[in-house]
């Protein structure tokens, strides 16, 4: 076989030698290209006989499976299962980067996934309809080559095309982060710092959920925010929402008052609807009546074991563990509400 190399521009890659080299991997054709990290041979994982002539050319051990390159953190969700919080946290900071993620791809399987930042590995991978494997592009046990010369010192002949970007910029593989359970584990150290990921795994994200997000959960948000700072916490991020919002809605006049009287400033708030997206990056999401839960339940079956009663959650002992709505219904049921999740909170931060 003869090698095709050609130079590529590797700021703006031309979109007909982007389309040559999907063209060669739709085929079952193999394709080495720069990334941020190293230059990558990409194959069709869609394609069984590129794959068994992946592991061929890179005289790999069957049982060493490829990461995956992806062009969306949603495609996240169609190659993995059982996905955790922490993990599309990480991918939502470090994507596109030097950051593979090794998540469930079944009960025993796992798969390794990244967007790489590199604008001609990350045209390539999103003008591909497949998920392209890509270890580095050299001989198992050789050094990861940082150009095309270096491709071809182990791969000349061996592979259809080598895209030509010039030296890479990095020249250090991607951190390999075991993203399927926690506590995090670090595979194989790389660009990222391991304190930098396990700083990042270790956050939490809640989110307070009412049925409007216009007085209950702007309340929790707020008082909780409040106390976190009075803590001097900073490793949880707080967020509300409501089944049924309308968007961008206001705090209630009674909520804006109330948390004044507390030195918080909601004025600014403006509704959202809780959806899947938002929901399942959260590691908690407080409701305040059972319905509400119910709701998120019936429309997110994955979320079982992440949903609870504010007031449940944070340890009431009576039966009395909905916080009822106040919308409409005058000071009094506002100030009952209010004190409730303010009395809540105030448990709840002792608690995560």
């Amino acid at each position: 076989m003869q090698t095709k190399v050609v130079k590529i521009n590797k700021d703006l890659p031309e979109p007909e030698k982007i389309k040559q080299a999907v063209d060669i991997l739709n085929k079952g054709g193999l394709v080495a290209f720069p990334t941020e990290t190293v230059y990558g041979l990409g194959a069709n994982a869609k394609n069984g006989k590129a794959m068994v002539r992946l592991f061929e050319v890179k005289q790999r051990p069957k049982d060493k499976p490829f990461a995956l390159l992806i062009p969306n953190v949603s495609d996240i969700d169609k190659l993995a299962v059982e996905v955790l919080p922490f993990a599309y946290r990480l991918a939502d900071r470090f994507w596109p980067g030097p950051l593979t993620l090794v998540l469930k791809e079944g009960a025993r399987s796992t798969v390794g996934l990244r967007i790489p930042k590199h604008p001609v590995a990350l045209e390539i991978v999103r003008n591909a309809d497949f998920p392209i494997a890509c270890p580095s592009a050299n001989l198992s046990g050789n050094d990861s080559p940082l150009s095309a010369e270096g491709v071809l010192k182990d791969l000349n002949g061996k592979v259809e095309l080598v895209l030509d970007g010039g030296k890479v910029d990095l020249g250090i593989p991607s951190t390999v982060v075991d993203a399927a359970s926690l506590p995090v584990k670090i595979l194989r150290k790389g660009f990222i710092d391991d304190k930098v990921i396990e700083e990042a795994a270790s956050r939490k994200r809640i989110i307070f959920v009412c049925t409007g997000n216009s007085c209950r959960s702007v309340m929790a948000k707020a008082l909780f925010e409040k106390k976190l700072k009075e803590k001097g916490r900073s490793d949880i991020e707080v967020f509300s929402a409501g089944i049924s919002a309308p968007l961008g809605l206001k705090a209630s006049a009674e909520t804006q008052q109330l948390l004044r009287e507390e030195g918080i400033d909601v004025s600014g708030h403006g509704a959202q609807r809780t959806t899947a997206d938002m929901l399942k990056r959260c590691d908690l999401i407080f409701v305040m009546q059972r319905f509400q839960e119910e709701t998120i339940l019936n429309n997110h079956s994955f979320l079982k074991g992440r949903v609870y009663l504010l007031k449940e959650f944070s340890r009431f002992d009576h039966n009395e563990l909905e916080i009822e709505d106040p919308i409409g219904r005058g000071m009094d049921v506002y100030k009952k509400s209010f004190y409730a999740i303010k009395e809540a909170v105030e448990r709840l931060i002792d608690l995560i």
